[in-house]
């Protein structure tokens, strides 16, 4: 039981950056743009946001939260380019998503060498420290993060007509909404939520970035808005279970029993084995957005 409740600040620790994450996805879906970038974008923001800490560390006192910004601003500045492809090209969102993955693998480990001349960041001298509880404040920011969505999704103009692009963009377009630009600010705010989520992470998982830091996070994430039915409240349900499958992965090896009944692989697979079996449970439930993942053409 102690071992239970030991495991809470290291669920929320996990849970968070893909809830975050998430909810950036779940914005963008249901205006009607599907976000694969969601991985390469969280990698932007872990490295700007770790590169900008161990240079400011050392001389201004809160470098963490100077970073996290920064790192939210290039995962936002980093979302244009599939902003661009998707809505104004009428690009295929999955090529363009996938390839802002591959840049971001790319682009950290060149500016890593180009900075630190090695293929990560150096190591920074403190993380964020833990609050009450031994919780970290990360926690309380997905938590502002959810509320703020649910909060403009279904109570303010602009989500009901960034909820219209997602469902019927041709009608959307009719009573004078501009598909185009609020499509545009979706993708904008999945990109910032995105590499808020990185800084996030690499500053309470690991202490410096490299290409391994997010870890298919960000693929989780994408699961985790699909599981959840594309709302607030089954998005962070299903970041939840995904984050404990992830932490209890991590913390099966303080369990003999379990740690000598199977192989630590197979612990280490397990968070992708239910996310991935959560997907083929759902693929054949129509909860998305009916104009998900479709380009508009007319004027918008």
């Amino acid at each position: 039981m102690n071992n239970f409740f030991g495991m809470i600040p290291s669920v929320l620790m996990i849970v968070s950056p893909i809830l975050i994450t998430a909810v950036g996805g779940m914005i963008c879906e249901r205006s009607g743009v599907v976000n694969i970038a969601l991985e390469g974008l969280m990698s932007i923001g872990a490295f700007a946001a770790a590169a900008t800490h161990v240079l400011l560390e050392g001389f201004f006192p809160g470098s963490i939260w100077v970073a996290l910004l920064v790192g939210s601003l290039c995962g936002m500045l980093i979302s244009v380019i599939h902003a661009f492809a998707a809505i104004s090209l009428n690009a295929d969102q999955t090529v363009s998503g996938t390839g802002i993955n591959l840049l971001a693998s790319g682009i950290t480990v060149f500016f890593s060498q180009i900075i630190f001349r090695m293929d990560r960041t150096k190591p920074f001298q403190t993380g964020m420290m833990p609050g009450i509880f031994g919780i970290y404040p990360t926690a309380l920011i997905a938590i502002i993060v959810v509320l703020i969505s649910w909060f403009v999704l279904y109570k303010l103009p602009f989500g009901l007509r960034l909820r219209a692009c997602g469902e019927d963009p041709s009608v959307a377009a009719s009573v004078g909404i501009k598909v185009k630009r609020t499509r545009y600010i979706a993708v904008l705010v999945s990109g910032f939520l995105a590499g808020l989520a990185g800084g996030c992470l690499v500053f309470t998982q690991t202490i410096q970035y490299t290409s391994n830091t997010i870890n298919g996070a960000g693929y989780i994430a994408l699961a985790a808005v699909s599981f959840g039915r594309w709302r607030p409240a089954g998005i962070s349900a299903s970041s939840l279970l995904f984050g404990s499958a992830v932490a209890f992965s991590i913390y099966v090896v303080n369990i003999p029993f379990l740690r000598n009944l199977l192989p630590s692989e197979f612990f280490s697979m397990l968070p992708y084995l239910i996310t991935l079996l959560a997907l083929v449970v759902f693929s054949g439930k129509n909860y998305a957005p009916r104009a998900s993942g479709k380009p508009y053409s007319r004027g918008g």
